[in-house]
């Protein structure tokens, strides 16, 4: 299990992320406020902006203080960090 940090040492499992989105729009403030109804809402930013949504495969929404570019940065290196051990 591959573990991707988003932010103040909140650790979500990178197997089970389905997407990484912004907050802005209409329909990702409805589906954090369903999830938020399902008690399905995972709020890790330490009381600071929302900056990413997470949506999880288990249907789990994790709402994040970094920005998704970064998020993604973070699961792009994990990648590039294991393509590079399985190389050696």
């Amino acid at each position: 299990m591959k573990l991707i940090n988003v932010g103040f040492g909140s650790m979500v499992s990178e197997g089970r992320i389905v997407a990484v989105v912004g907050p802005e729009s209409a329909p990702m403030k409805r589906l954090i406020g369903e999830a938020r109804e399902r008690g399905q809402l995972i709020d890790a930013t330490y009381g600071r902006r929302t900056r990413a949504i997470l949506v999880t495969d288990c249907g789990y929404i994790i709402l994040s203080a970094i920005q998704p570019e970064t998020v993604a940065g973070r699961m792009a290196q994990k990648q590039d960090s294991e393509d590079s051990e399985n190389d050696d």
